[in-house]
C-alpha cells in the first residue's frame, strides 16, 4: 500500500503532502524534514530507492525522483512492487508535464488544485488505480470542463438576472 505521496522543494519546503494512513499534522514537517535530509545527502547517480525505517516505520520504503528543484517522493510498504512505484512516479511526472507544459515548481504552488485532482485520478486509499497518462489526463480535462461549466451556470433564472443587470 502506498503510504504517503510528498512533493518536496530542494529548500524543503512541501508543495504536495498526501498521506493514506493516519499521521499526526504535528508530525508533517518532522517527516518532511526526515525525508529530505535523507534525500539531499544521497550523492547523485545512486539509487532511487531507499528504506525509511526510522522515518515511517518497519517495512517502508520511498522511491523518488529528482527534477529541477524537487523532488516527488512516493512512501510505500513491502507489499507493492518498487519498479511499479518508480514508473508510477514517471506516470506522475509525465501527466504533470501534460497539464502544464513542462511542470516546474511555480505550476504546482499555483495550481495545486489540478495537481490533486492529478494524484485523486492516479491514487485511492493508498491503491493505485489508473496508471495511463492519457487515461488520467482525459479525466482531469473532464473534471476541468464541468468545473468551468458549473461556475458558469447560474441558480438565478434567466428572466430575473436580466431585469436587473439594466
Amino acid at each position: 500500500m502506498i503510504q504517503a505521496v510528498m512533493v518536496i522543494s530542494t529548500l524543503g519546503k512541501p508543495r504536495l503532502l498526501k498521506f493514506y494512513n493516519f499521521q499526526d499534522p504535528e508530525k508533517h514537517q518532522e517527516l518532511v524534514r526526515g525525508v529530505l535530509q535523507l534525500l539531499s545527502a544521497r550523492p547523485e547517480g545512486v539509487s532511487n530507492f531507499v528504506e525509511t525505517n526510522a522515518i515511517f516505520g518497519p517495512g517502508t520504503k520511498l522511491v523518488y525522483k529528482h527534477l529541477a528543484t524537487l523532488y516527488f517522493v512516493f512512501v510505500f510498504d513491502s507489499s507493492e512492487n518498487e519498479l511499479a512505484m518508480l514508473d508510477l512516479v514517471q506516470v506522475f511526472v509525465e501527466t504533470l508535464n501534460r497539464c502544464f507544459k513542462n511542470v516546474c515548481e511555480l505550476d504546482i504552488v499555483f495550481n495545486f488544485n489540478k495537481l490533486h485532482t492529478v494524484l485523486d485520478e492516479m491514487i485511492l486509499g493508498g491503491q493505485v488505480i489508473e496508471t495511463s497518462s492519457e487515461q488520467i489526463m482525459k479525466s482531469v480535462e473532464e473534471i476541468a470542463r464541468l468545473e468551468k461549466q458549473s461556475s458558469t451556470t447560474s441558480l438565478i433564472p434567466k428572466s430575473i438576472s436580466e431585469r436587473f443587470s439594466r
